[in-house]
């Protein structure tokens, strides 16, 4: 599963609201103490989607986004030279599963 955000703007925006002793719990799901609290609770969707439109796309989601710009240059090239659609067909495929991977599931 890829991580869409970047630990360390969670971190800041804790720091700038804050929040103490932030976690991941899982991928992508964020907790940490809010001000004054003694449990923690996770770090509000709509607030993760701020800092995401803000930021813009982590170190993570650039290089699947590469990795399939690469795999699909060197696919165009090899159809043409080997006058055959399979290279393109695993682009297609790579294509794919990096745009289901670069989705964000609600939170």
């Amino acid at each position: 599963m890829i991580k869409h955000f970047c630990d360390d703007w969670v971190r800041e925006w804790c720091d700038d609201n804050g929040w103490t002793d932030l976690f991941m719990e899982r991928s992508n799901n964020y907790w940490a103490f809010p001000p004054g609290a003694v449990m923690p609770e996770p770090i509000p969707s709509k607030t993760l989607r701020l800092i995401k439109s803000q930021k813009g796309l982590c170190p993570e989601e650039r290089i699947w986004l590469t990795s399939a710009m690469l795999i699909s240059l060197i696919a165009i090239v090899s159809s043409y030279f080997w006058a055959n659609p399979m290279p393109l067909v695993l682009a297609f495929a790579c294509a794919a599963v990096t745009a289901g991977q670069l989705e964000i599931e609600e939170i």
